[in-house]
């Protein structure tokens, strides 16, 4: 008997120890890396071993620049991206899972073998093709109505969104990218993602000003992006 749970969701709790069968695909548009986003809201604590406070607009401003450098480098790296999204669950299966869903397969597989080579922020990436394409399924419905009771550790995904300028700039990508001729459309994507960039990481000490150009920014992208 299949897990319906891996395959509505592309991950379940009893992981390997489930006695239902797990069946993996040998093709999918979706790639799953798994655990990538750490959440400081999670994660930060002070000196003494106390949470630190994370404001909300800091969380979304670091989930923000997450997503955009992620976006950014699988969509000009292995092909166009129709949807990505990030699990805000606390579960060890689900917690910063990382979903990409990619125009073509051949796409998708070619983004898991590289990935596989690659580490993000001082981590080694795992990545593997997923069973999932339709995101309404795998979400949990009482989460977006704010009525979900088992908070974090719901077993269906509770998928944490961007802000609505970076989904316009992000998404809006490929319909310049339509509408343009090649050489136009390169040049177009470039100065797009350096003003968006520059934009975003002004904000935050850690990242270049906006000064930058975008060919020291690929440079910075490549040292979060690493490969073995």
């Amino acid at each position: 008997v299949n897990c319906s749970f891996y395959f509505k969701i592309g991950a379940c709790r009893h992981g390997d120890r489930c006695s239902r069968i797990h069946n993996k695909p040998t093709f999918s548009q979706t790639v799953l890396i798994l655990n990538l986003y750490c959440n400081p809201q999670n994660s930060a604590k002070s000196a003494d071993g106390s949470h630190s406070t994370v404001s909300d607009e800091e969380m979304q401003e670091h989930y923000d620049n997450f997503f955009e450098e992620v976006f950014v480098e699988c969509e000009d790296r292995y092909g166009e991206i129709e949807e990505m999204n990030v699990c805000d669950n606390l579960g060890d299966h689900l917690v910063g899972n990382v979903y990409i869903k990619f125009k073509y397969e051949e796409d998708a597989e070619r983004a898991v073998v590289d990935l596989n080579n690659r580490w993000f922020g001082g981590r080694a990436i795992n990545a593997e093709l997923s069973p999932v394409t339709d995101f309404r399924e795998a979400c949990c419905r009482q989460y977006e109505m704010g009525e979900c009771t088992r908070s974090g550790f719901c077993n269906f995904m509770h998928l944490k969104p961007i802000s609505r300028e970076l989904r316009r700039e992000l998404y809006g990508r490929k319909r310049r990218r339509s509408h343009g001729r090649s050489s136009h459309k390169r040049r177009s994507r470039s100065h797009s993602r350096s003003r968006s960039r520059s934009r975003s990481r002004s904000r935050r000490r850690e990242y270049l000003d906006d000064s930058t150009t975008s060919s020291s920014q690929d440079k910075e992208r490549e040292a979060r992006f690493g490969r073995f």
